[in-house]
């Protein structure tokens, strides 16, 4: 039986992003514990129908990809917690994945090897931001404080 709500998984993530997070939650989310990360621009819940038209197709705009599918997001994370050294166990977990059941029940995902995917996505993205030196592409990667998307 599918669940009318959403679950939540914990997953770990690079400490060099928490300063955007912080920003993002500080401006944009319900607060609270329980409140939700992303809300609509009136406050009220994201739902597909009102998403798409709200929401990303302004942020693509914004950040000059109108092509991008918000699934490519999650393809990239994916990627680079491959290109990290997950293993396959792990990116399931990380993921979300219950796919390949049989061939994975006796590997084990671990809570410190979920934090060690985040430290070397955190490396990789400290290797980006040295390599990108120049403030104009910040906007193309990450919103700055004082940035709008809507």
């Amino acid at each position: 039986m599918r669940r009318p709500w959403p679950t939540s998984t914990a997953v770990a993530f690079p400490e060099e992003i928490v300063p955007e997070i912080s920003w993002h939650l500080e401006r944009f989310a319900e607060p609270g514990e329980r409140g939700f990360v992303f809300v609509g621009p009136k406050g009220g819940r994201l739902r597909r129908s009102n998403f798409h038209k709200s929401v990303w197709t302004k942020a693509r705009a914004a950040v000059g990809m109108p092509e991008l599918h918000f699934h490519d997001l999650r393809h990239t994370g994916g990627t680079l917690s491959a290109a990290s050294g997950a293993t396959l166990k792990e990116l399931m977990a990380r993921l979300g994945h219950s796919s390949v059941r049989a061939a994975m029940i006796y590997q084990h995902a671990t809570r410190d090897r979920d934090q060690a995917i985040a430290t070397a996505l955190g490396a990789a993205l400290s290797a980006v931001m040295a390599a990108v030196a120049s403030e104009e592409y910040w906007p193309l990667i990450l919103p700055r404080a004082g940035a709008s998307i809507g």
